[in-house]
């Protein structure tokens, strides 16, 4: 091999003839400190879904709460490209533990959050140390595994993030209920220090060091469009009138940065997002899917809990299962698709998830202020086993056909897009939400006219004492956010539908991506069906 094949080297390449997770295998200490590792950033992704109602209570502002999610997203996003390329340029063991630390600092900032603002932006910085995290960790399985093994070790990936995932609504919905919202963040650091511990004994790494620019302005120019975007959504028609001057121009701002964006990355010698990402077919279909599924992981994510105690009136923990569920599908379908795309292949693989999901998603606007709580959380359990069918699929046929240098990319490519499509989406369907509630709440019965709080805010906040509020005023509050989380449920269904369309696009034949001047090996073409 040439010293370029060697970009990153773990372990010596010549041990590498044992079945992956055999006793001996040298590759087998790395692969549990990266699950350690992805164990962190996977209970925080679902801790906070319960606990959401609890701090709108506490700190106010169910109009920006959405931002929870979308700031996190948000930061994770634009720094996704910026790890990865970095990773591939100096290694992916530096970059993992830079992001570790941001997010385990972020989380006390967190913890301690006096108001809603500061904890958006303390939300920002976690989601900074999350864009690390856990694309750094699916590359390095990428390089550590052929496409053959990556089967098997998709597995066990999906397996620690499901039960984490399962665990963190869980452990959310209990610590809120019992303890505080606030623990929910600092259950962060034990887990943060076992993996830096591990990381720091098992992952090592020879990279061959070379000098490159890194896209720092697209980065900036990408986190201003978005922001604006997403702020714009968020206002319009509860904080400032569509026609309003500044919410005008704050989307203006969004479209015009974003299109400066694509201007930036084109003249870029070393673009965030180059351009083959965009341009060949596999990719970008592959990357569209995600932005879409994004939007429908955080779509229910957000709303199922905030119907589940908004609505229906339960506790935190009962909330929790309704998105337990959900992530608990997820990783069963996630190991079957391991075995199931290298038989049918990817494309077929995921029309086969996005039937299941769409089925799912068209289940949930059919939940009324009544239903069974076990109803919603067999919901769940349906679009979270579509869910898995989805993503493991895209993710591996992204990584399979390029070389190893433009590997980390790639990976960076597919969650970048899913995290765009998460922050963008929760805003989209957040405004469809508030603005429902918003009109219900604008248009009373005569009998509870000067009863009613002025605001959407006030309204939420209100839902805290149900014991002291008049039956009539509680029942018509209550029937306002069964409104508002009705929409969300359909918009989640129409961006199940359009992913499939996506998906369509995808060729049935994967193969390797060809580049001017490429020398290395790439991974054999996978044959559909």
């Amino acid at each position: 091999m040439t010293a370029q094949q060697h970009h990153h080297t773990y372990v010596d390449e010549s041990e590498i003839a044992l079945a992956p997770g055999r006793r001996g295998d040298p590759r087998r200490n790395v692969l549990i400190a990266l699950l350690v590792t992805l164990a962190l950033a996977a209970i925080d992704s679902t801790v906070v879904t319960t606990a959401v109602p609890s701090i709108v209570k506490n700190l106010g502002g169910f109009t920006i709460f959405p931002w929870i999610f979308s700031i996190y997203l948000l930061t994770q996003a634009v720094s996704v490209p910026i790890y990865g390329r970095l990773s591939d340029l100096y290694g992916r063991r530096p970059i993992l533990y830079t992001g570790v630390t941001i997010f385990l600092l972020a989380s006390v900032l967190c913890g301690i959050a006096p108001s809603m603002p500061f904890l958006i932006g303390a939300r920002a910085i976690q989601g900074l140390g999350a864009g690390a995290i856990i694309p750094i960790v699916q590359t390095v399985v990428g390089d550590l595994y052929s496409i053959e093994e990556r089967s098997k070790i998709q597995g066990y990936t999906a397996g620690v993030w499901g039960v984490a995932s399962v665990l963190g609504p869980l452990i959310g919905g209990a610590i809120t209920q019992y303890i505080t919202w606030r623990w929910i963040f600092y259950i962060n650091l034990p887990f943060g220090v076992v993996a830096l511990f591990l990381l720091s004994r098992r992952l090592h790494e020879t990279v061959e060091r070379q000098e490159h620019r890194i896209d720092f302005a697209g980065s900036f120019v990408m986190a201003i469009g978005l922001s604006s975007l997403i702020f714009g959504l968020l206002q319009g028609g509860t904080g400032w009138a569509w026609t309003d001057t500044r919410e005008i121009l704050v989307l203006a701002l969004g479209v015009l940065f974003i299109g400066l964006f694509a201007i930036v990355e084109h003249l870029s010698a070393e673009p965030m997002i180059p351009s083959w990402v965009v341009t060949r077919r596999p990719m970008l279909a592959a990357n569209l899917a995600n932005l879409l599924l994004g939007a429908v992981q955080y779509g229910l994510t957000a709303y199922v809990p905030a119907w589940a105690e908004g609505v229906r009136g339960v506790g935190p923990i009962e909330a929790g299962l309704t998105v337990a569920t959900l992530l608990f599908g997820w990783p069963i379908s996630s190991a079957l698709a391991g075995r199931l795309y290298l038989t049918i292949g990817f494309r077929s693989t995921t029309l086969i998830g996005v039937a299941i999901t769409i089925a799912g998603t068209a289940l949930y606007p059919l939940l009324g202020p009544a239903s069974p709580i076990l109803v919603a959380c067999s919901f769940g359990l349906l679009v979270g086993v579509g869910l898995g069918f989805i993503a493991t699929p895209l993710l591996v046929s992204s990584q399979s056909i390029v070389g190893r240098d433009r590997r980390g990319v790639a990976t960076a490519s597919n969650l970048f897009s899913r995290s765009v499509g998460s922050a963008v989406g929760i805003a989209v369907i957040g405004t469809l939400a508030n603005r429902s509630l918003a009109r219900w709440i604008s248009h009373p019965p005569t009998q509870l006219v000067g009863h009613l709080p002025a605001s959407v805010n006030s309204a939420v906040s209100l839902l805290e004492n149900h014991a002291k509020m008049a039956a009539p005023t509680r029942l018509f509050i209550t029937h306002g956010l069964f409104q508002a989380t009705h929409a969300a449920f359909l918009a989640v269904f129409m961006s199940a539908g359009v992913t499939a369309l996506a998906l369509l696009a995808m060729p049935k034949k994967s193969v390797p991506l060809k580049f001017e001047g490429d020398n290395l090996p790439l991974e054999r073409e996978v044959n559909v069906r």
